[in-house]
């Protein structure tokens, strides 16, 4: 028996259900949201704290990504990352949750080849090209001095 493309992709629409995109982009509009209010919330503390400008930065970022790596952990931000969808690749909680998730995918094949080596899948790319591009920026601004 044999199915040709057209077919196979009406059956394939018909057996999949619509997506409400209204909805989804709501959601990944008021939990993104969220996320970035209470990364303010968080970075205003620690200001009103004493911190000086680079320290406040830091302490901001370091604990976005401690929590969304243990909520990562304990499976929580999966459950959130269901409704948010986008909401939740705020780029520190996203890329936080890209190093993680991997790495609890695979540690059950070990410290070394499991956890270690598979951590980056996700992230790698977001990395190098990240690195690339900024390093492209750089070498534009410093030709046309426009720093």
């Amino acid at each position: 028996m044999s199915i040709s493309k057209d077919d196979y992709s009406k059956m394939a629409d018909k057996a999949s259900p619509n997506s409400p995109v209204i909805l989804n982009c709501i959601k990944a509009f008021l939990i993104g949201g969220a996320i970035c209010l209470f990364g303010q919330i968080l970075f205003t503390v620690f200001e009103k704290a004493g911190m000086g400008e680079k320290e406040v930065q830091a302490a901001t970022s370091s604990v976005l990504i401690i929590l969304t790596a243990i909520l990562t952990g304990i499976g929580v931000f999966d459950k959130i990352a269901r409704h948010a969808g986008a909401g939740t690749i705020v780029p520190i909680t996203g890329f936080a949750n890209s190093v993680v998730s991997p790495a609890l995918e695979f540690q059950h094949e070990g410290f070394i080849l499991g956890t270690a080596a598979q951590m980056f899948t996700i992230a790698g790319p977001v990395i190098v090209y990240g690195i690339g591009s900024s390093f492209i920026y750089g070498l534009i601004l410093y030709i046309f001095k426009l720093y």
